[in-house]
């Protein structure tokens, strides 16, 4: 079966092979940690010569980055005797994890081949490989196996789109499945469809979302700077994540909203940097009033103007600043965005319907009232409706703290999982 996996990927890869040279020739984000990738394990992570045992931990990108930050700092706590390294598969998560964990523990995740996967294998020699929502490959469980590495899986999510996917090839997956010593899954529904496409059952636990515990614990340059730009009596719509046509949608909205509401600014966060750039023509292209945060460090940020946040990791700060917040990747069919990021400040939060990458906490914030659903034609309508029911909105986003607060501890409860499998793999 890994030969025929192995077989599969190459073939892949191999079909591939122009559109991926093509992007290493002309995107600097393929590039760069390219060596990484395929195997070459970079000497920053022996030239400490650190002596402790290794823990493993992957992440794919900012979202999920950000999610396990908790959790590392309190296995690096609780663990001390153990050296928590991290790896990432984009260039945005390795940016925010080499800031949050220090560079000399970071890393890019090699290439699914077992040359690649060998090569952090022998120079590592983890003891436990932490996977975060569902990143399963099947090379790297099975040379973790051959290694004596056992595997788990926090923050475990199977979503619609993958579910489908998942149980279409349940026999090929159950091989591979049974590889990992545990599973910590986010709700019920993913113990129960672990569970189906083949997760040995008696190692399926829930351990809640990782996401409840994300707590903003200093606040982003880009806030002070807006905090000290805005006067009394101004309003802030702060859209975040957003993908590609919600940006337009926004825009045309906005001069409806601006002159409804004349105290009115917006913050507009594209979800992928390398958007950063089609965003600021489009915003050319608007005549709206506009500016980009890397061309302004605070002073005027007037009415009826947009504040263009083109970096990385300042949007959760700007959420505690929201008369209103939009949650982007949910007006088109992207599956939505965290909408815990405004909630933990008590900010009252509009999101689109397309929401299943986040059905869990979405639907526990609708059943709390804590959240505001909108379709496309009615976006400005909707944005305008919360501006207007200051006190309405307030009380919507005191619900919406409410239940961040109540569903917190999933990281406590990994931590803990996780002591455990490492004292009986030091025993």
């Amino acid at each position: 079966m890994m030969f025929v996996y192995s077989c599969a990927w190459f073939l892949v890869l191999l079909l591939t092979s122009p559109w991926w040279l093509w992007k290493v020739v002309t995107t600097d984000k393929y590039r760069e940690g390219l060596r990484e990738r395929l195997g070459g394990v970079p000497e920053r992570l022996f030239a400490a010569k650190d002596a402790r045992p290794v823990v493993w931990v992957h992440a794919v990108s900012v979202g999920e980055v950000i999610a396990i930050t908790g959790l590392v700092r309190e296995l690096r706590l609780r663990a001390a005797g153990f050296r928590v390294v991290v790896s990432t598969t984009t260039r945005t998560g390795q940016t925010v994890a080499r800031e949050r964990f220090g560079a000399g523990d970071v890393f890019y995740f090699p290439v699914d081949f077992a040359f690649a996967a060998r090569a952090y294998l022998r120079v590592l020699r983890p003891k436990l490989l932490i996977l975060a929502e569902t990143e399963f490959w099947p090379r790297i469980l099975f040379e973790s196996e051959r290694y004596g590495v056992s595997a788990v899986v926090v923050n475990a999510r199977i979503s619609d789109r993958s579910y489908a996917r998942y149980l279409h090839f349940r026999v090929f997956w159950r091989r591979f499945l049974r590889f990992f010593a545990l599973f910590l899954a986010q709700s019920a529904e993913d113990v129960e469809r672990l569970k189906a496409i083949g997760a040995p059952a008696d190692r399926v636990r829930l351990g809640g979302n990782l996401k409840y515990d994300i707590r903003a614990t200093s606040e982003a340059a880009a806030t002070a700077a807006i905090r000290g730009a805005l006067p009394s009596e101004a309003k802030l719509l702060v859209c975040g994540s957003t993908l590609e046509g919600e940006e337009r949608m926004l825009l045309e909205a906005w001069p409806e909203l601006a002159a409804a509401e004349p105290e009115l600014r917006m913050v507009l966060a594209p979800r992928h940097p390398e958007r950063f750039g089609a965003v600021a023509r489009l915003l050319e292209r608007s005549g709206i009033r506009w500016t980009r945060r890397s061309d302004w460090s605070g002073g005027g940020f007037e009415a009826g103007s947009v504040l263009l946040l083109d970096s990385i990791g300042e949007l959760a700060s700007v959420y505690s600043l929201a008369t209103v917040a939009f949650v982007g990747g949910s007006l088109v069919a992207a599956g939505g965005h965290n909408p815990l990021e405004p909630a933990q400040f008590g900010v009252p939060i509009l999101m689109g319907t397309h929401y299943e990458n986040f059905r869990g906490i979405v639907e526990k914030l609708r059943a709390a009232e804590a959240i505001r659903m909108v379709e496309a034609d009615g976006l400005a309508g909707s944005l305008l409706g919360m501006l207007n029911d200051r006190d309405g909105a307030a009380a919507m986003g005191a619900r919406a703290k409410a239940v961040f607060a109540a569903e917190a501890g999933a990281t406590a409860r990994a931590v803990d999982a996780l002591l455990d499998l490492l004292s009986g793999g030091a025993g």
